[in-house]
């Protein structure tokens, strides 16, 4: 059995972990049970939670048994971890459905069949029911509140006011991880550097209260150059639903991640092999290109499936080739669009017509191969046979058609 803490080192996926040496005995040995939880504060996940999905993939590859918990429970409460502001609420309705796409979207990363076979539960079938006395003399004494006050977890939240309920999101992440033990044998659990301490608390938990050996593994966050979290776009998040962020959309993303990252996001985010990745990246010139357009269409394909991320490569080249019947198509109500300002903002290029207007002043608009003077000019000047190519910036590329 290859040992999966060799390859997630190798790839970078390692950031923090606890009892290594002993972790490192236990993979080489045994296919064992862990997990990684998901929160359903939507009905898509996004980048953020990618990098724990392909380490769990990658886990599964080497023998070992994932668990997909969804936070039905948790997502009532909503974590603090990193958070200046409160969550919001969500109804018991709306975490229902949003835990019903997440498990679906699961079923593109992991096998749900054979020996190692992926499962997802859902921890509102032990949270939404649970005695809370009960959960305090069982749990709570295992929890020191001047300890807690010192992880990172709250400090941002502690800082501005951080609330009874939230502060109850530790425990309770720390016991599900002692009920997947309980249920499943589960000993280790995953997920982003930010969960380090709710993960920790819930490895001591079972530690101290079971006597047994159980461990933690948090992955590094997706950073750009300047630190700060990459999956922004112009339309907000970057998810992994093709309703919330096209299949052409997401490629683009990765085809125009920055030159110094796309070494990183090829480890992080793909299985092209190790090797393989190195040589795409030996260059710092033009020949860097190959390698973005091989990240985006891989990851594309993973999460979009082969199908779509075919249309979205071919798409993207069409684009740039200037073959407009094989760009990206965005159909758009004529009577909504009197000017380009409307034009940019209704196709996703700007987020408001101030954006749009300040686009077009600096000059970076143009429409087929005439660059915009004024926000405000009529679109129909431009669209004389009911369609134009739109051209932001160096980048983004659609094709028009009214309606």
């Amino acid at each position: 059995m290859t040992n999966a803490l060799d390859i997630l080192r190798q790839r970078g996926y390692v950031g923090q972990t606890v009892y290594e040496e002993d972790l490192y005995k236990l993979l080489g040995s045994e296919s064992i049970p862990f997990y990684v939880g998901f929160d359903p504060t939507a009905d898509s996940l996004h980048i953020g939670h990618y990098i724990p999905i392909m380490a769990m993939a990658h886990m599964q590859r080497c023998g070992h048994k994932p668990i997909v918990l969804v936070g039905g429970g948790t997502g009532m409460i909503g974590d603090p971890s990193g958070r200046s502001d409160l969550r919001t609420m969500l109804t018991r309705e709306q975490v229902e459905h949003n835990v019903a796409c997440i498990k679906k979207q699961m079923e593109r990363f992991l096998s749900f069949e054979g020996e190692n076979a992926a499962v997802i539960v859902n921890n509102a079938d032990w949270l939404l029911n649970l005695n809370y006395v009960d959960f305090l003399r069982d749990v709570g004494v295992y929890f020191s509140v001047n300890k807690m006050l010192t992880a990172e977890c709250f400090k941002i939240r502690y800082e501005k006011g951080l609330t009874f309920l939230e502060f109850n999101y530790m425990l309770m992440q720390a016991y599900d991880f002692l009920m997947l033990y309980e249920k499943f044998g589960c000993l280790l659990e995953m997920g982003g550097n930010d969960q380090w301490s709710n993960i920790l608390a819930g490895a001591d938990l079972i530690r101290r209260k079971k006597h047994k050996d159980a461990f933690a593994i948090t992955c590094p966050l997706l950073l750009n150059s300047e630190g700060k979290k990459m999956g922004k776009t112009a339309k907000g998040a970057l998810w992994l639903s093709a309703e919330r962020t096209t299949p052409y959309e997401f490629y683009q993303y990765f085809r125009n991640v920055e030159d110094v990252k796309t070494e990183e996001c090829l480890r992080l985010l793909t299985f092209v092999p190790l090797d393989e990745i190195k040589e795409l990246t030996a260059h710092n010139d033009e020949r860097m290109n190959v390698a973005k357009e091989r990240l985006a269409y891989e990851v594309t394909k993973l999460v979009h499936g082969e199908e779509a991320a075919d249309k979205a490569r071919s798409q993207a080249r069409a684009a740039f080739g200037g073959n407009a019947e094989d760009m990206p198509t965005v159909t758009i109500k004529a009577a909504d669009a009197p000017t380009v300002a409307d034009a940019l903002v209704l196709t996703g290029a700007c987020k408001s017509k101030s954006e749009a207007r300040r686009l077009v002043e600096g000059g970076g608009v143009k429409i087929d191969e005439s660059k915009v003077a004024d926000a405000t000019d009529a679109l129909s000047a431009y669209a004389a046979d009911g369609s134009f190519v739109l051209h932001k910036g160096k980048k983004f590329h659609v094709r028009v058609v009214l309606g």
